[in-house]
């Protein structure tokens, strides 16, 4: 796809660069003139997955969440991608409530959370090599 405009950003899987990648975002899709609400969910979705990432794909180790993101048009598309351990069953992952880390009091909404913000989410993984959270949005905004 030919897009009008693109971005990648590659940071360190730690907590604090979540925020980075919200304010990244945000100020990427400006341009497009954005309504607050559109903001707030694109932000949001990006958080839940940049957090699932750090989290559960590095398991809080040093690794490197790559943000990319292009539009056309009013169609924005977002990728998150980790190297890190993988998602041994997306199906599973994806349910509602289910979380591989019930000992730190994960809620399991993250992938739910993604989908109730964004048109798309698609997730490809493979165990020991990383997964990538695609997401797409389309601007209702005139």
């Amino acid at each position: 796809m030919d897009f009008e405009n693109e971005m990648t950003l590659n940071f360190k899987s730690k907590s604090q660069n979540e925020g980075f990648a919200r304010l990244a975002i945000a100020g990427f899709i400006m341009e497009l003139d954005p309504t607050i609400t559109e903001i707030n969910d694109i932000k949001t979705a990006v958080s839940e997955a940049v957090t699932n990432a750090i989290i559960h794909g590095y398991e809080r180790k040093d690794g490197v969440v790559t943000l990319h993101c292009a539009y056309s048009g009013k169609t924005i598309y977002i990728d998150i991608i980790d190297k890190g351990r993988g998602i041994e069953n997306v199906d599973e992952a994806m349910e509602p409530l289910f979380t591989s880390k019930p000992q730190e009091e994960r809620s399991g909404l993250g992938f739910t959370v993604m989908e109730s913000f964004m048109d798309e989410v698609k997730v490809e993984s493979i165990l020991g090599a990383g997964t990538k959270v695609s997401m797409v949005k389309t601007l209702k905004s005139l």
